[in-house]
């Protein structure tokens, strides 16, 4: 379907941004992060997800590629609809979300409106779950994260490995963005957010 939405901010509101391109107004469904770079009359591109049932073709709008694609990888889980995921991504950026996830803080995720404990709990157990499958390759380029029980492995670059991963990045995306970080001074969520400023160039 659409890859992205390229035209003029005409209408911004609560989870809603409409773009006018050639006279037709798009209705996108947002967070509030990507609301923040936003302004009326301003040409902006949004990164696009379509959701399409039987009643509705609903378009999610994202300013970058990290973000629609941690929408994409919430939407992954049993349970969580385009809704719950755009309220958690408004409460969270996405590499707060993934050490959330590999750090088992509940607490974080509840703070967005209509997200439970239950709820909470699931989506932590189904990325982390995604993240062990990924560990055998990790470990081969020498990022073993710190999950499933072995956070004695754990280091400054397998805990960020582990939330990029969470996040939905192969390993290969992950090895050669790290070789591109000096992370000696840098903590676990610099190193996430290093790597995802790599990727949007």
């Amino acid at each position: 379907m659409f890859y992205y939405l390229e035209g003029t901010v005409t209408v911004t509101a609560q989870n809603l941004a409409v773009l006018d391109i050639n006279g037709v107004g798009y209705a996108c469904m947002t967070t509030l992060s990507t609301l923040s770079h936003l302004e009326k009359g301003n040409k902006v591109k949004l990164y696009t997800y379509c959701n399409i049932k039987e009643d509705a073709f609903d378009i999610y709008g994202f300013y970058d590629t990290n973000e629609k694609r941690c929408f994409e990888q919430l939407l992954s889980v049993s349970g969580v609809g385009p809704k719950a995921a755009l309220s958690i991504l408004s409460s969270a950026s996405p590499e707060a979300l993934a050490l959330a996830i590999i750090g088992d803080d509940e607490t974080m995720l509840t703070r967005a409106p209509g997200v439970g404990k239950k709820l909470a709990q699931r989506i932590i157990l189904e990325l982390k779950d995604k993240v062990s499958k990924e560990m055998p390759t990790l470990k081969a380029s020498g990022y073993v994260p710190a999950v499933s029980g072995q956070a004695s492995l754990g280091t400054k670059q397998s805990d960020a490995a582990a939330a990029l991963a969470v996040l939905g990045y192969s390993q290969g995306e992950i090895s050669t963005a790290m070789r591109n970080i000096d992370v000696a001074d840098l903590t676990v969520e610099e190193i996430v957010r290093e790597v995802l400023k790599i990727s949007l160039k």
